[in-house]
């Protein structure tokens, strides 16, 4: 199939960009790697008229490390921030997830921002963004403003950038030496969409008991899914195989994904309990070693 007719806009500067989403307005659309948006466009699901490409706009580029946290513009090729060495030490739930991604061509062209953006709700990125507390800035006409990833994230595909406003970067907050991270999901094949994944962090505190939990669920609903009452009752819990199991079945009781070709509701709800289950326990055991580590 072929897309529907558009122009095609090349702009060089963030003013460019914004005079450009001011001017269209909703008939308009970003691509950055276009892995999302192309195939969408392709089959007509999704039909700009208007289609402006950033990656010539510097502004929109850059890893960094600044004020506790790894600032990704909305450019970088998710390949390259997986290979940056500011990743794996500071965002491990970040440098786990995006291996997961697709395959190694995917990840060569689409974006962190990109997939951030998209907000598809079986995508590990905005599950990450999520469980980090991640920030989103984003400029338009009145300025920048930065919006937490629980008010970003809005639903299936939808994101609280208005139409005239252009994703600069993504801050994701560096992980503390104490906490253990994992993500783990469960697809038909390794580049396959999840039908379910969780993203997981266990702090343990000087008594060996939970001091902190995170807990986000991707793939089993409209948008990431934190489920806040588990990770406070974990606090002061021993991290024993009993916890993890009734923190998992606590997280995924009112559970009510969807069923497809790949899997009834029912199906996913299992699934969802068992990997919050072995996420949580992962977690755990990375958080030990580390305790161990400074320990010694």
């Amino acid at each position: 199939m072929k897309p529907a007719p558009f122009d095609y806009h090349a702009p060089e500067t963030l003013e460019e960009v914004l005079h450009l989403l001011a001017e269209h307005g909703d008939e308009s659309k970003i691509i950055a790697g276009g892995q999302s948006l192309v195939p969408m466009l392709s089959m007509r699901l999704a039909r700009p008229a208007q289609l402006i490409d950033v990656n010539g706009v510097t502004a929109l580029a850059g890893i960094e490390l600044a004020d506790g946290a790894v600032r990704i513009g909305a450019t970088p090729r998710e390949r390259d921030v997986e290979r940056s060495p500011l990743v794996a030490p500071n965002v491990p739930a970040l440098a786990e997830a995006l291996p997961l991604i697709g395959h190694l061509a995917i990840r060569n062209r689409g974006t962190v921002g990109g997939s951030i953006a998209h907000a598809d709700a079986s995508g590990e990125l905005p599950a990450v963004a999520m469980a980090t507390d991640a920030t989103m800035v984003v400029r338009g006409p009145s300025g920048e403003r930065v919006v937490t990833a629980d008010d970003f994230f809005l639903g299936h595909y939808t994101t609280a950038i208005d139409d005239d406003e252009c994703l600069l970067r993504v801050d994701v907050p560096t992980a503390a030496a104490s906490e253990g991270w994992s993500v783990q999901e469960v697809a038909r094949r390794h580049g396959d969409f999840a039908l379910v994944g969780v993203v997981a962090m266990v702090a343990l505190g000087a008594d060996a008991t939970i001091e902190q939990a995170r807990v986000c669920l991707f793939g089993v609903g409209e948008r990431p899914l934190r489920v806040a009452d588990v990770e406070s009752a974990l606090v002061g819990a021993l991290p024993t195989p009993e916890t993890f199991a009734s923190a998992a079945a606590d997280a995924t009781r009112d559970l009510t994904p969807g069923s497809d070709i790949h899997g009834s509701g029912d199906y996913r709800r299992h699934l969802a309990e068992v990997t919050v289950r072995r996420t949580l326990a992962t977690a755990a055991e990375r958080a030990a070693t580390t305790r161990e580590g400074s320990r010694s």
